[in-house]
């Protein structure tokens, strides 16, 4: 038990420094893209791909149009919609190749990133950084990193980014809940009724 509450301990004081270190112009920029484009979609691999999709279907509870890249029924990018990708390292090779057909589309793009001097940071229009790992250690790509086994103990491989972006996020939708003035009563109304 001991480890496990040092992991506990050391996951939630990284949430909160996080929370301290956020960019106010950056995410003010992400909060206006979501309520200014026609379509938002939402990608990451891996357990960053779990966050996207647990935060697309808030949006959808908000009454946002939102699909996640890689869904047989997401329809094609256009000019007036947004990616935001997910990727702590900012190199995953599935992700970059998104935001570049995004880009090419004349669609907009936001990152949420560890790393915003990555190849995703350069081709993104908004960056927000999460703090992650302080130092990345060994391969920058996730599936490099599944397919080597490289694993960190405490918060193993990108826990602390996935965690904190999670909770940045479920916090995010409560932004766009105030913003919209939408109530949690609203909200359950689009919720799934087929589960």
């Amino acid at each position: 038990m001991e480890v496990l509450k040092e992991a506990i301990f050391t996951i939630t004081k990284h949430v909160e420094d996080v929370a301290e270190g956020l960019g106010e112009e950056e995410v003010e920029a992400l909060i206006d893209a979501i309520l200014s484009s026609k379509k938002v979609f939402v990608y990451g691999a891996g357990r960053s791909g779990l966050v996207a999709k647990a935060f697309a279907m808030r949006l959808m509870h908000l009454g946002i149009n939102v699909f996640v890249v890689g869904e047989i029924i997401t329809p094609a990018i256009e000019r007036e919609d947004l990616l935001i990708t997910i990727s702590g390292s900012g190199e995953t090779t599935s992700v970059v190749n998104a935001a570049k057909i995004a880009k090419n589309i004349g669609a907009k793009v936001a990152l949420i990133t560890t790393y915003p001097n990555s190849s995703l940071g350069r081709l993104a229009d908004i960056v927000v950084v999460v703090e992650g790992r302080t130092k990345l250690r060994g391969e920058k790509d996730f599936v490099m990193r599944q397919i080597k086994g490289e694993h960190y103990p405490l918060a193993p491989l990108g826990t602390l980014f996935e965690i904190s972006v999670l909770i940045f996020l479920d916090a995010l939708i409560v932004e766009l809940m105030v913003r919209l003035g939408k109530t949690e009563e609203e909200m359950r109304t689009r919720h799934a009724t087929i589960e």
